[in-house]
């Protein structure tokens, strides 16, 4: 039997026992059904914050601890937050202000908020860069975890990270929103069963026209009063602060995010887990910086395709230069033998593939559309999920295998683009297997002191 044959095994009987479990050990303690869950927080920004409600929002989580490295948000005083940042990221600076039954501890930095004995998981929503090197060390300090995506800047972490809450027998969710709505877990369930025949054909694209400004051209500067920006940069190599790489705008910037991790991964995920992929076995990118004239260090213009061992292919896009709808309808659309699909997660409709060239049967698949009566917080519903598995001690619905694989086909696009060449892909070794130099990608030298493990 194959490694990936026994984690399929293993990931079945997971999903299928039905283990009423009341208690569990949960950090240093044990956790009942009913027990408040003492949660902290790494980077409570703009995603931070949002995460930071929709725990609160739960009557059995305590807020224990926060950690940011830029004060106002550590204190939770918008009012302190830098006036460049209220006058043009406005709407990205959270409101702060929230009402803590209990006064948090708090920490400027996250490995101190990991030595508190008392915290049962932590919620980390900081730079991508950062992902890896907290979530090893929070599994070394016995806290399960709910990380954001992408889960990593490399696909060498993602490895180390999955075999660390293995070794640690951590509870680890990673915030891929979609596995959280009830719309695509619905698919999940009937695409496999043949509701469009063999899934043959998938495709999504991210779509913002940045024309003709982008993220702008700025030069360094001091940072902000109260804004650690030597720690912020982590393991990454110094540089000097600009305003337009931080906050937020490092998602285009390449050696702190892309937006095939910020929105790829979103959609990619979605794909994979709908058409019962793992991995590809090869990709191609296209693309480049052809219209903006900004700071970036990413394409505003991509096309990926990615091909699977089963035959299917699925290709994404992003356009950051230009506008208009790129799938039919919905944000994924996807093509099988007896018809084609499109949703979101809002719902989906469905459509007959219909008779092609020398064909005359007619495929059985009947129109149908499905729409949820109300919207839903489909990360809301991860996070419960969540918390319901830290009791339980069983896998939740995106756990860091699950998060890993996804991310890896962001990384898998960017790399390939480097290498301006078609890359053919070892799923199990995780490894290139025509091209040397593109393996050197998969991670990078850290910045000293910080180490993966």
């Amino acid at each position: 039997m194959t490694p990936s044959s026994l984690l399929q095994d293993r990931r079945s009987f997971l999903v299928n026992s039905t283990v009423a479990a009341t208690t569990a050990v949960s950090g240093n303690r044990i956790l009942g059904a009913n027990e408040r869950i003492r949660m902290g927080f790494i980077g409570i920004g703009n995603r931070g914050s949002q995460l930071l409600e929709l725990f609160m929002s739960n009557p059995d989580v305590e807020v224990a601890a926060l950690c940011d490295i830029y004060e106002p948000y550590l204190q939770r005083d918008r009012s302190k937050v830098d006036p460049r940042y209220l006058e043009s990221l406005s709407n990205l600076v959270p409101k702060m202000g929230e009402a803590f039954p209990k006064p948090p501890a708090r920490y400027k930095d996250f490995r101190k908020l990991l030595e508190q004995k008392d915290i049962d998981a932590v919620c980390i929503a900081t730079p991508d860069h950062w992902h890896a090197i907290q979530t090893l060390q929070a599994c070394e300090a016995g806290k399960d975890i709910y990380v954001e995506k992408p889960l990593t800047a490399t696909i060498h972490e993602g490895r180390a990270m999955v075999e660390a809450a293995a070794r640690s027998k951590r509870v680890v969710q990673v915030g891929l929103n979609r596995r959280g709505s009830s719309v695509y877990q619905e698919l999940a369930n009937l695409i496999p069963k043949g509701l469009i025949g063999k899934a043959v054909y998938a495709r999504a694209a991210r779509v913002s026209n940045m024309y003709p400004n982008g993220i702008g051209r700025l030069k360094p500067e001091a940072p902000p009063a109260g804004f650690d920006w030597d720690v912020w940069l982590g393991p990454r190599a110094f540089r000097p602060y600009q305003y337009n790489l931080t906050p937020y705008f490092f998602r285009w910037w390449k050696d702190y995010s892309t937006q095939m991790g910020n929105w790829g991964v979103h959609y990619l995920d979605a794909i994979r887990w709908l058409m019962g992929e793992k991995a590809p076995i090869a990709i191609t990118a296209l693309g480049g910086k052809y219209v903006l004239q900004d700071d970036r260090t990413i394409p505003d213009t991509m096309e990926v395709l990615y091909e699977f061992a089963s035959g299917a292919m699925v290709s994404f896009s992003i356009h950051e230069g230009c506008g208009g709808p790129v799938v039919s309808a919905g944000e994924v659309e996807l093509h099988g033998t007896q018809a084609y699909l499109t949703v979101d997660r809002r719902g989906y409709a469905i459509g007959p593939a219909g008779a092609g060239q020398f064909q005359n049967k007619q495929s059985g698949a009947k129109k149908e559309t499905k729409n949820l009566p109300a919207a839903e917080d489909e990360t809301g519903r991860l996070i419960r999920n969540f918390l319901d598995c830290l009791k339980s001690r069983q896998k939740g619905w995106c756990d860091l295998e699950e998060g890993h694989r996804s991310t890896c086909f962001a990384h898998l696009a960017n790399i390939a683009l480097e290498m301006k060449t078609r890359l053919e892909w070892d799923p199990v070794k995780e490894r290139f297997t025509n091209n040397d130099k593109a393996n050197q990608y998969l991670h990078y030298e850290y910045r000293k002191p910080w180490k993966l493990v």
